[in-house]
């Protein structure tokens, strides 16, 4: 083997141990970003939710294990006065709401968007800001965590990042959090990715049916 072969041969071996490299510490090349990787992670965990309390837009006060009794819970992260991400989350949310037959908001599931400005988000502003996302209130609710460390718990459990600015405004990752009837986490879905999240939204519930 002559020299230039040689070379060409380091090369390879190289390039091979770098791609074995990323291929472990990406978890396969499922993790090969930050986010992706929390989700990859979350996913493999699947965490219980601590039993906050929540406040919606009607005001009233009750706990997520009340909410969630016997359900699936179709979750997002936002803030009102959120200018960037959070309107098209929603948006998003919606669209996923007008996939799911209505007779499984009867009993197999609710939609809840938990704001986590929790001094700024109260009911009144709540009930306004559903209003934009054709949110119903019952069916999809709109709602805060007035207590700081229940929030806190909260959000680490599902390793929503919010990071406040010198003006008001958070910095935050985003994601569709599907929680089982016995409150475990079972999908972290791209919210970008509405008809997929639909899916696997009713391929849980119709598995829950027949169960």
């Amino acid at each position: 083997m002559n020299k230039k072969d040689n070379t060409k041969l380091a090369i390879l071996l190289v390039i091979i141990f770098g791609i074995g490299l990323f291929y472990i510490s990406t978890d396969g090349f499922r993790a090969y970003t930050a986010e992706s990787a929390r989700m990859y992670d979350l996913q493999q965990e699947k965490p219980t939710l601590p039993n906050v309390t929540l406040k919606d837009s009607h005001a009233r006060t009750y706990s997520f294990d009340e909410l969630a009794k016997d359900k699936y819970v179709f979750i997002t992260f936002m803030y009102t006065n959120c200018g960037t991400v959070c309107p098209q989350l929603e948006l998003n949310m919606r669209d996923v709401y007008k996939q799911i037959p209505s007779h499984y908001f009867e009993n197999d599931l609710v939609f809840l968007s938990i704001s986590f400005d929790p001094l700024r988000d109260n009911p009144e502003v709540l009930a306004k800001y559903r209003t934009y996302f054709d949110s119903d209130g019952e069916t999809w609710r709109m709602a805060r965590v007035n207590d700081s460390e229940e929030l806190t718990n909260l959000l680490e459990t599902l390793g929503v990042i919010v990071i406040p600015d010198d003006y008001g405004n958070f910095q935050h990752n985003s994601a569709f959090y599907l929680i089982s009837p016995k409150g475990q986490l079972v999908e972290v879905m791209d919210f970008t990715k509405v008809d997929t999240a639909a899916s696997i939204l009713l391929d849980h519930l119709d598995k829950k049916v027949r169960d």
